[in-house]
C-alpha cells in the first residue's frame, strides 16, 4: 500500500492528537475555573506537535494500537506544554510570547501559571497511566518502564536538569560538548522519550532496535536545538511565535555563537544525516520517522 504523502499523514496526527488533547485535560467549567481554562488555553490550539509526531511514527514501526499511541503522545505534550509555561516565567527567561499568543503569566499572573505548570505535569503520568485498561491497554511491566522512562526524561536527569544548566550558563563561555550535554538533556531526553514510547506502545524493544532508535532519537535532539539556535537568530518573532533574538540578548550559549551561522546550518545537515543513517536497519517501514528528521531540519519555525 503506499503512504499517504508526508503532509496529509502529519495533519491527520495533529488533528487526532489536538482531539485527545481536548478530552484528557480537564474541562474549563470544572472547579477550579480558570486553573483549568489555563491549563487548556497552554496546551490546546498551538504548536508543531513534533513530539506526537515521532510517537506517532515510531508506532508506526511496530504495528502499536491507536489508542495507546494517543495517551503516549498526548502525555509527552503536556510535559512540554508544562515545560514551556515555566520557562517563559519571569523567574527563568521572562518572555511574554509564546506560540503566538501571550503567555500564561501575562494573560493570568505568575501564581497561575506556576500551578499550570504543577498541574500538567501529574495530567500527563495520569494520561499515560490510562494505557494499563481499556482499548489499547498494555501489559503493567511495560507501563512502569514507559511510566519511568517519562519521569526520567522529565526530571533533573533529563528536561529539568538541562533547563538548570542552561540557567546557570548565562554569560559563560561553554565548549562545543558542555552545549551539546546541556540540550541532550533539556531537548533531547524528551525528544527520545517520545520515539522510545512509541514503539514501546507496539512492543518491547530487542537490543539492537533500541540502540538504533537511540541514534536516531540523538541526532535529531540535537538538529531541534541547532536549528531552533539558527531560528532565533535568524527568523523574526511573527514568524517564531515566540520572541526572537532572546538568546543573544540574554547572553545565552549557542550553536551559533560558539560555531557561526554557515557552520551550525551545516552540522544541522550533519544530524539528518546521521538520523537517516541510524533507521537503515528498518528499511521502508522507518519512512515517516525519515521525513520528521528532514521536516526538524527543514523547518522556518
Amino acid at each position: 500500500m503506499t503512504a499517504a504523502p508526508f503532509g496529509q499523514w502529519m495533519a491527520g496526527v495533529q488533528a487526532e492528537v489536538e482531539g485527545a488533547l481536548a478530552n484528557f485535560l480537564p474541562q474549563a467549567d470544572a472547579v477550579p475555573h480558570k486553573l483549568h481554562e489555563a491549563m487548556r488555553y497552554t496546551v490546546l490550539g498551538g504548536g508543531k506537535r513534533v513530539r506526537p509526531l515521532l510517537v506517532y511514527a515510531s508506532g508506526a514501526l511496530f504495528d502499536a494500537d491507536p489508542a495507546a499511541l494517543a495517551r503516549a503522545a498526548c502525555a509527552l505534550e503536556i510535559i512540554h506544554a508544562y515545560s514551556l509555561v515555566h520557562d517563559d516565567m519571569p523567574c527563568m527567561d521572562d518572555d511574554d510570547l509564546r506560540r503566538g499568543k501571550p503567555t500564561v503569566h501575562v494573560a493570568w499572573d505568575e501564581a497561575t501559571a506556576l500551578l499550570v505548570g504543577d498541574a500538567l505535569q501529574a495530567q500527563a503520568f495520569e494520561v499515560l497511566a490510562g494505557t494499563a485498561c481499556g482499548q489499547g491497554a498494555l501489559p503493567a511491566s511495560r507501563l512502569v518502564d514507559m511510566l519511568r522512562l517519562l519521569a526520567g526524561a522529565a526530571g533533573s536527569g533529563g528536561m529539568c536538569g538541562g533547563q538548570a544548566i542552561d540557567l546557570d550558563s548565562v554569560g559563560l563561555s561553554l565548549k562545543l560538548e558542555q552545549l551539546e550535554r546541556m540540550h541532550q538533556l533539556k531537548t533531547g531526553a524528551l525528544l527520545r522519550a517520545s520515539v522510545l514510547l512509541g514503539a514501546l506502545c507496539g512492543k518491547e524493544l530487542t537490543a539492537p532496535e533500541l540502540e538504533a532508535l537511540g541514534a536516531y532519537s540523538k541526532a535529531v535532539g540535537l538538529a531541534f536545538q541547532v536549528v531552533d539556535d539558527i531560528l532565533d537568530a535568524t527568523a523574526d518573532s511573527a514568524t517564531l511565535g515566540k520572541t526572537a533574538g532572546k538568546d543573544a540578548a540574554d547572553n545565552k550559549p549557542t550553536y551559533v555563537s560558539i560555531l557561526g551561522l554557515e557552520q551550525s546550518k551545516a552540522l544541522a545537515g550533519q544530524l539528518r544525516r546521521e538520523a537517516h543513517d541510524a533507521l537503515a536497519s528498518f528499511g521502508e517501514q522507518a519512512l515517516r520517522l525519515r521525513e520528521l528528521a528532514d521536516l526538524i531540519v527543514q523547518r522556518k519555525a
